[in-house]
């Protein structure tokens, strides 16, 4: 099968590598895009593939599967494109499927082409129980999320103050938590996508000094289960793992 990635930064060279030390056999690496064209084409010079200037270029190469690793707003930029095309995708940025409307339109489109959207489990993970215990019906599901202070500069919760003592910088929905951290808090969308909704997961996020890295906790239940997924991750590299198991997923007899 043929995969291509959209995002050249730190996640997109770490699926590139993992392509590259086989890891996904079965798969080739036919091209990368990036809204900085000089991050693909240094991507694109390690990997031997084509570099794409646009999404209009990706869909030409006509891969089965698109790994997008860079943001909410290429999400929407490619989404539709690809799924109307029959290109399935691999999603990390999910914080631009808590828009209803476009979640939606991303819907109708894999549905009219046959393509599939798969929604890569981040830095979080337990989606398989988050929704069995969905489907259950009356299920209540809480986030928690810690964070240091640095990794909130660049947010509108971000003061000096934080370096001193722990704060809650934020309690509200999963919708309202990506609005406000449109790249810090995907795994929040993604968890209440396969739960009880963007509008219905309660999120809440926590700064404390000194702390790096992240703790995702999630937590669901009903009258009969009671489910904790707590995952720790020193930096970023889960996420893109994560869609590395998805591909192999995609190609394995077994699936998990």
């Amino acid at each position: 099968m043929r995969f291509a990635i959209i995002g050249c930064g730190r996640l997109g060279h770490v699926v590139a590598k993992a392509w590259k030390d086989g890891f996904l056999p079965g798969y080739e690496l036919c091209g990368v895009y990036s809204r900085t064209f000089s991050h693909a084409e240094a991507l694109a010079a390690e990997t031997g593939c084509t570099v794409c200037s646009s999404v209009r270029e990706l869909v030409a190469l006509h891969p089965d599967y698109v790994v997008e690793t860079a943001s909410p707003a290429a999400v929407k930029e490619a989404a539709l494109p690809l799924l109307s095309e029959g290109i399935s995708m691999v999603i990390l940025s999910v914080g631009a499927l808590a828009d209803d409307d476009f979640y939606e339109k991303v819907s109708a489109a894999a549905l009219s082409s046959g393509a599939k959207v798969h929604i890569a489990s981040g830095a979080t993970g337990g989606f398989d129980v988050l929704q069995t215990t969905a489907l259950m019906g009356a299920s209540e599901a809480r986030f928690f999320n810690e964070k240091g202070p640095e990794a909130l500069k660049g947010t509108p919760v971000y003061d000096e103050s934080l370096f001193s003592a722990p704060k809650v910088v934020f309690h509200g929905t999963a919708k309202e938590a990506i609005g406000l951290f449109p790249t810090k808090v995907n795994v929040t969308v993604a968890a209440s996508r396969a739960s009880v909704g963007p509008g219905k997961m309660d999120v809440t996020i926590a700064s404390t000094p000194g702390f790096t890295g992240d703790t995702q906790r999630v937590e669901i239940g009903n009258s009969q289960v009671k489910a904790v997924v707590d995952v720790y991750s020193a930096t970023s590299e889960i996420a893109a793992w994560s869609a590395v198991r998805v591909l192999r997923n995609i190609s394995s007899p077994i699936v998990f």
